[in-house]
């Protein structure tokens, strides 16, 4: 825990991060408020920037899609302006990738090929290290290591520019600078804080986006998953990764899980924990406070040894209810404004990258049929049961306050799951680890494990109760369901294809709701 600062001593965090270029210390705090603002520990106002009006907007629309959001937004921009949709996006400050790579697998970045974003030489120099293999494993249990998941580091700098160049060149108009402030949604349009008139509005500004707070009308998440982290210089190996790492039991009402991957000029180590949405006596300074603790035992180095560049830290909160259908005609939130993640990622590159492809499509052919009212474009951001299913495991990772289960009550589920899962092969672990459920191996897992330990189910029900159990397993059905619906698509697409256009885009909408609700993505990135 933190000592006093009354007393006149400081935390082993404070101590460390002061030292941290980049003002790291102040920003975690500020970090900090915005977490207690979003658990309500401090009242402030549900933003409302989005209002309507009755009168028609009259001459031509300045842009067919604005996009608000340009650090993930840029993707979507770029990839909807070189299919000749006028594009405008809007950034709050000045449009540049990090300095810290986003790590990814590398069949994930084939889609910057297929949609002609980069060629493949531009690929590969978006890619700034690759390195095998990574390991999983878990206290007192099951460890492995795999290759190929999540071992590349993309240069957010490079790419986020030679996305931006390329926008330009297909004729897009980026405003720097301009943070988003308000729009107002006629019967034809949006007009956009007074700017310029657009026939759809796009949100992609993230968790705390203003459009998706008023939309959930301020709601609390449902769960919680803090971060810390920092990359640094020292380590003596430096060649492979964690993927998902733990080596204590549970500590502080938390199960502490690690990642690491190699980076250009060091080694990233991030420290993270899930907590149930009820949780609000955490914050991230002292979770970094765990994170140097518990540091010099995970990787065998003290931290004099270090030279620390970079602090990394954040929340990602989750709700049940996702991913965030808009209320509204002509708006449509994407990325992690929509939640369009699992509550056990971290969304932002890799979730907006994994459904780059089919809102490209999704929003072109919206256009072109003029689908854009609120139900319509709701079916481009579906209910997804492999995204459902999960709130059950992220239950079964984390302990509500005051909850009180064994010490190695999840690093033993943990091992007797994934144990099972090496078991059955790399087509069902490569695709849990990648955040994608299917129902086969999904059910052989369950299978298999109540198999080899019949007790199971009686260690969990205490901790995750009931009714989440009678929850995930409508969700497990429908996965099951739309697995069906997905084999079943080759069937329909002739008669489709001879359906009006209007019809036609809710019927492709349908099918890819049952390819990426089932998971069959991961095998169809096509």
């Amino acid at each position: 825990m933190l000592r006093d600062k009354r007393e006149g001593t400081v935390s082993l965090a404070e101590d460390i991060l002061a030292k941290i270029p980049g003002d790291a210390l102040t920003n975690l705090r500020r970090a900090d408020q915005l977490l207690a603002n979003l658990q309500g520990k401090n009242t402030t106002p549900v933003p409302q920037v989005i209002s309507h009006s009755q009168e028609m907007l009259t001459g031509d629309f300045d842009y067919d899609v604005v996009i608000c959001g340009g650090t993930l937004g840029i993707l979507l921009a770029a990839a909807l302006a070189k299919r000749g949709v006028k594009v405008a996006l809007l950034e709050r400050g000045v449009l540049r990738g990090r300095v810290q790579e986003w790590n990814i697998s590398r069949r994930e970045l084939e889609v910057f090929i297929d949609l002609d974003l980069l060629t493949a030489e531009e690929l590969a120099q978006a890619i700034a290290i690759e390195f095998n293999p990574v390991r999983v494993g878990f206290a007192g249990g099951w460890s492995a290591w795999v290759e190929d998941v999540l071992n590349i580091g993309v240069d957010p700098v490079y790419l986020l520019e030679i996305l931006k160049q390329k926008f330009f060149a297909a004729g897009g108009k980026l405003y720097e600078q301009t943070p988003f402030t308000g729009a107002v949604i006629h019967p034809n349009g949006v007009r956009v804080q007074q700017l310029f008139t657009t026939r759809l509005l796009i949100d992609a500004m993230g968790h705390f986006s203003p459009i998706s707070q008023q939309a959930r009308k301020g709601n609390k998440p449902d769960a919680l998953c803090l971060v810390v982290g920092t990359c640094a210089e020292g380590f003596v190996d430096n060649s492979s990764g964690d993927l998902l790492f733990s080596f204590t039991p549970i500590e502080n009402q938390c199960q502490y899980f690690w990642e690491a991957f190699p980076a250009r000029d060091g080694r990233t180590t991030y420290l993270f924990t899930y907590l149930d949405g009820k949780t609000d006596n955490l914050c991230l300074e002292k979770l970094f406070t765990e994170y140097f603790r518990l540091l010099p035992g995970y990787q065998n180095i003290e931290l004099e040894q270090l030279n620390f560049l970079r602090a990394l830290f954040g929340f990602f909160p989750s709700y049940r209810q996702s991913p965030l259908s808009t209320p509204w005609n002509y708006i449509l939130p994407v990325g992690d404004s929509s939640g369009s993640q699992s509550p056990l990622s971290f969304g932002g590159f890799g979730a907006m990258v994994r459904h780059l492809k089919r809102l490209t499509i999704g929003i072109c052919e919206a256009l072109e049929v003029n689908e854009l009212s609120a139900p319509a474009l709701g079916l481009l951001q579906p209910y997804q049961p492999n995204l459902s299913v999960t709130w059950l495991f992220q239950k079964t990772m984390s302990v509500e306050p005051n909850q009180q289960i064994p010490p190695t009550q999840i690093n033993d589920l943990l091992s007797a799951v994934f144990t099972q899962m090496q078991q059955l092969g790399e087509p069902v672990l490569k695709p849990f680890l990648q955040d994608v459920v299917q129902f086969s191996g999904l059910t052989k897992t369950l299978w298999q494990t109540s198999l080899s330990h019949p007790l199971i189910i009686t260690k969990i029900l205490p901790q995750v109760g009931i009714f989440a159990l009678l929850d995930w397993l409508i969700h497990y059905t429908n996965l099951g369901i739309y697995t069906v619906l997905h084999h079943l698509q080759p069937f329909l697409t002739t008669w489709v294809k001879n359906l009006p256009d209007k019809s036609q885009y809710y019927w492709h909408r349908y099918f890819d709701a049952w390819k990426y609700g089932s998971g069959s993505d991961f095998h169809h990135l096509d």
